[in-house]
C-alpha cells in the first residue's frame, strides 16, 4: 500500500486530499495543529498533532513515518491567509508568521520527505500554493510573497530531486468555498470598503468559469499528480481556479 502525508489535513483542502487519497487506497498520514480535528478523522487515518512550521514537530512525524515504512507522496498543504491590510499597516510579526507557516512549512516537509523518497527511488511532492503565487494581490502582501516563494521552492525541488525519480509540482487553488475563504472575504470587504457579497461576486466574475472551486477539485488534482498517470509531470504550476482573469476583485 502506498503512503501519503498531508500537512494541515484535518480540515478544508487538506481533509479533502486525505479523503481522495484514501479512496485511491493510500495509507493516510495527516498533521494538524487542531487536536479536535484530528480526533474527528476516520479511525484508520494516522493523525499527528504537529505544527508544520516547527522543525522538532516535523522530525517527530517523519520518525513515525519512517518506522511505518516510508513515504510515496507528500502534500505540503499547511498554510494561513495572513493579514489583509495595506502594506504600511502590516505588522512585521504578522508578516513573519504568515511566511513561516506557508513557506517554512513546505520547506520542512520537503526536507524530511526527500531522504525517504530518495531511498525508495520514487516519490511525489505536491505543494499547495495559490493563484496569489501567480499574480500580485493588493492588501495580501505576506500571503502573496509566501506563495510565490513556494513556487520557487517547488521548481528547485523538481530539478534537485528529479534524478532520484522524485517529482514536484504546485497546485494553485483559486477561491475555494469554505470557512477560510469566508474569513478572507470579510477582511477584504473591510479593507476595500465593500460588502462581503460584492467581494464574493468579484472573485467569481474574475474567472472565466464564473465560479468558486471546491476543495475536492484541489484534492483530485493532488491525487492525479501523485499517480503514475503523471509520471513525467514535474516542475509544473497548475491552477485549479476556473481560470483567474482578475486577481483583484472589483465590481
Amino acid at each position: 500500500m502506498k503512503r501519503v502525508l498531508i500537512t494541515a489535513g484535518g480540515s478544508g483542502i487538506g481533509l479533502a486530499m486525505a479523503q481522495a487519497f484514501d479512496a485511491d487506497d493510500y495509507e493516510i498520514h495527516v498533521t494538524d495543529v487542531n487536536e479536535a480535528a484530528l480526533n474527528a478523522l476516520p479511525s484508520h487515518f494516522k493523525g499527528h498533532l504537529a505544527d508544520a512550521s516547527a522543525e522538532e514537530d516535523m522530525k517527530a512525524v517523519f520518525k513515525k513515518i519512517t518506522q511505518a515504512g516510508g513515504l510515496d507522496a507528500l502534500c505540503a498543504n499547511a498554510g494561513i491567509a495572513g493579514p489583509t491590510a495595506a502594506i504600511e499597516d502590516v505588522a512585521l510579526a504578522d508578516w513573519q508568521t504568515c511566511v513561516s507557516v506557508n513557506l517554512e512549512g513546505a520547506f520542512l516537509a520537503a526536507k524530511y520527505a526527500a531522504p525517504l523518497m530518495k531511498t525508495a527511488g520514487r516519490g511525489s511532492i505536491v505543494i499547495t500554493s495559490s493563484t496569489a503565487g501567480q499574480y500580485g494581490y493588493p492588501f495580501r502582501a505576506p500571503y502573496a510573497a509566501a506563495k510565490w516563494a513556494m513556487i520557487g521552492l517547488m521548481k528547485t525541488l523538481a530539478m534537485e530531486l528529479g534524478p532520484y525519480g522524485i517529482r514536484a509540482n504546485a497546485i494553485c487553488p483559486g477561491a475555494v468555498e469554505g470557512p477560510r475563504m469566508e474569513g478572507v472575504l470579510e477582511r477584504e470587504a473591510s479593507a476595500k470598503g465593500m460588502t462581503r457579497d460584492e467581494v464574493y461576486a468579484g472573485y467569481a466574475v474574475g474567472t472565466s468559469m464564473r465560479s468558486f472551486v471546491e476543495a475536492s477539485d484541489i484534492a483530485d488534482m493532488a491525487v492525479f499528480l501523485s499517480s503514475d498517470k503523471a509520471r513525467l509531470v514535474s516542475g509544473q504550476v497548475i491552477a485549479v481556479d476556473g481560470h483567474t482573469e482578475n486577481p483583484d476583485p472589483k465590481i
